[in-house]
C-alpha cells in the first residue's frame, strides 16, 4: 500500500498540480489547506489532516501569480511596509511552520518536502525571502527527514515582474540572468520527490534556457501587444526595489532542468 501524503497549500497552483500528478500515480494524496479547513497557523487544524500520513508536502507560501497579488505578496519589503508589518508577515512563516512540524511529529512523518527559491540566501534584503531561508533553517532543525527544492522563478512570473517595474508607460526591471522554469515542471519535480527517499538537504530545479530578465518581460509583453516600453540594460533595474547581480537568480550546475521551453509555454 502506498503512503499517505498530504500536500499543504494543496488547491493553489502548484499544489493542485502536484495532487494532480501524485494521483495520476496511484498515490494516496490528501490536498489541505484553508479551502479545506486547515489551517497551518492553528495546530489542531493541522492534526487532523495529517493523521495517517507518511510524507508532507508544503507548497503553501508559493504566491499567486495575478498581477496584484503577486506585487502585494513580494511587497513584504522593508522600504515598503513599516518594520512592524515586515515582522509580522516573517512571524506568520514562523508560526505556521512551528506547528506544521509539531503536527509532524505527533503524526509521525518520516519525509517533510518544501517548496522555497534558487538565490534565497542571496536575497535577503527582501523579507519574503528572510522568512523562506529562516523556514529552510527551521526544516534542517527539526527531527523530521527532508528535502528542500529550490525553484527558479517561474515562467507565470514574468508578467507580474513586469507590472512590478512599471512607471506610466515604461517598465524598468533588472538585467540579471536567470533561469525561469514552468510552473508545471516544478510541480512535476515536487511530485517526484515525495515518493523518493528524504536527502536531507536541498535540490534545485530550473527551466532549460537562461535568459536575462528584462529581455524576457519585453518578449512577453510584445507577444501580448502590451504597449509599454521595456527599457533593456537599464542601471536603474530594480527586482522589486533591489538590485541584482547575474548570480543572484541563477542555480547552481546540477540544478535539475524542466522540459518545457519558454516559446512552448508563451504560445500554448
Amino acid at each position: 500500500m502506498k503512503p499517505k501524503i498530504v500536500v499543504i497549500g494543496g488547491t493553489g497552483l502548484i499544489g493542485s498540480k502536484v495532487v494532480e500528478k501524485l494521483k495520476q500515480e496511484g498515490n494516496d494524496a490528501l490536498a489541505a489547506s484553508p479551502d479545506t479547513a486547515v489551517y497551518t497557523t492553528n495546530v489542531e487544524g493541522s492534526l487532523g489532516a495529517l493523521a495517517g500520513a507518511e510524507v508532507v508536502v508544503d507548497v503553501a507560501n508559493a504566491p499567486s501569480f495575478e498581477d496584484q497579488a503577486a506585487w502585494d505578496f513580494f511587497q513584504i519589503v522593508g522600504e515598503n511596509l513599516a518594520a512592524a508589518e515586515v515582522a509580522d508577515a516573517i512571524n506568520f512563516f514562523r508560526t505556521a511552520h512551528e506547528n506544521l512540524a509539531a503536527a509532524e511529529l505527533a503524526a509521525g512523518v518520516k519525509h517533510h518536502v518544501a517548496l522555497s527559491v534558487v538565490g534565497t540566501e542571496r536575497l535577503q534584503d527582501l523579507a519574503y525571502f528572510r522568512a523562506k531561508l529562516m523556514q529552510e533553517n527551521m526544516i534542517k532543525g527539526s527531527s523530521v527527514p527532508y528535502t528542500i527544492i529550490r525553484a527558479s522563478l517561474f515562467f507565470e512570473w514574468i508578467r507580474p515582474i513586469a507590472q512590478a517595474g512599471t512607471d506610466g508607460d515604461t517598465v524598468r526591471v533588472s538585467h540579471s540572468l536567470f533561469q525561469p522554469v514552468a510552473a508545471d515542471d516544478v510541480a512535476s519535480t515536487v511530485a517526484e520527490v515525495a515518493v523518493e527517499a528524504p536527502r536531507n538537504g536541498p535540490i534545485e530545479i530550473a527551466g532549460p534556457d537562461m535568459f536575462y530578465v528584462d529581455e524576457l518581460v519585453a518578449k512577453v509583453l510584445d507577444h501580448d501587444k502590451d504597449p509599454r516600453n521595456v527599457v533593456t540594460s537599464d542601471p536603474a533595474g530594480l527586482f522589486y526595489g533591489i538590485q541584482l547581480d547575474d548570480q543572484a537568480l541563477m542555480p547552481g550546475r546540477d540544478a535539475r532542468r524542466g522540459s518545457t521551453t519558454f516559446d512552448w509555454w508563451l504560445t500554448h
